[in-house]
């Protein structure tokens, strides 16, 4: 790539990430939102702006809903006697690829998530099931924090 096209991209991107943290911090519940979502690993500012601006009603709904909404619950297919393969579909499709992101990122660095992508990988199970399924989970700890108030805080069973 042309690296006078690349230095140009990156200051515009770099200024809009900028412009996007100024609004949500001029808006206090959106700040607080937003500080107890960056206190999840794996969740970072994109993360974090999308989930703000994507899905308000995070933190006032049920884990199962808010799995739905980002389309990372499994839809049955079955009809009569014969069961389909369950597949993840429907929701917000542009949450759901970011939330993908996210959750590649903690299934490296969140030290709940780490073990349980470990987990799936040794039973055999393919990458992008593993990187699913941890979104769903990233999903709903960032919903019960939205709802508890209270940001993510590992501790250690000594």
């Amino acid at each position: 790539m042309d690296e006078a096209l690349k230095t140009m991209l990156d200051g515009q991107i770099g200024d809009l990430e900028r412009r996007i943290a100024g609004v949500i911090v001029q808006e206090p519940s959106s700040a607080a939102k937003a500080r107890l979502l960056l206190s999840i690993p794996g969740i970072g500012p994109v993360s974090a702006a999308m989930l703000i601006a994507e899905m308000p009603e995070l933190g006032r709904m049920t884990a199962r809903e808010a799995a739905a909404m980002t389309g990372l619950a499994p839809v049955p297919y079955d009809s009569g006697t014969m069961r389909g393969r369950r597949a993840i579909a429907g929701g917000r499709r542009a949450l759901r690829h970011v939330l993908f992101q996210a959750a590649l990122a903690a299934a490296c660095h969140n030290p709940v998530l780490k073990p349980v992508a470990r987990r799936l990988k040794e039973r055999g199970k393919p990458h992008k099931l593993v990187i699913i399924a941890i979104a769903r989970r990233l999903i709903t700890i960032a919903n019960v924090i939205l709802k508890t108030e209270t940001p993510w805080r590992h501790q250690l069973d000594a």
